[in-house]
């Protein structure tokens, strides 16, 4: 009985904790907006400029987070640096979630594309991956 009344409160704990993927986009869409940048009112010419302006960002944190692991192998200086690597994830985070929403997606959007292209995945590794399917993505 224990058992049953320790799932119960985990569960009425779990409820109080807000969905952390709308979260952090409610929270990328607020300091967007805070430095001027809002989603909502870009027309295509805006949207594709501020996509390409978050590709590249996301490139150049991809670059630092490579910049976190010892990857040149002819330097004995370099050590893991796994604290600043999770930075710079996070960092990639709050750029994919702008270009997200450039793209007018909401964190359910970015879950339930996340869940098709997974099964796709699957599907793929399943059928071992033999040639290029230009159409099995094409439903998400």
């Amino acid at each position: 009985m224990s058992d049953v009344r320790g799932n119960c409160a985990s569960l009425a704990k779990d409820m109080e904790k807000p969905d952390q993927l709308q979260e952090m986009f409610r929270l990328q869409r607020a300091l967007n907006e805070r430095i001027g940048v809002k989603t909502d009112a870009m027309n295509d010419t805006d949207k594709a400029q501020w996509l390409l302006n978050y590709c590249r960002a996301m490139s150049q944190e991809i670059a630092e987070l490579t910049d976190s692991v010892p990857w040149k192998w002819w330097a004995k200086y370099q050590k893991f640096d796994a604290q600043n690597a999770r930075v710079e994830v996070v960092d990639l985070f709050h750029f994919l979630i702008s270009a997200a929403q450039v793209l007018g997606m909401s964190a359910d959007d970015v879950f339930s594309a996340y869940l098709k292209k997974n099964a796709v995945n699957f599907h793929r590794q399943d059928s071992g991956y033999l040639e290029k399917d230009e159409t099995d993505s094409r439903h998400i």
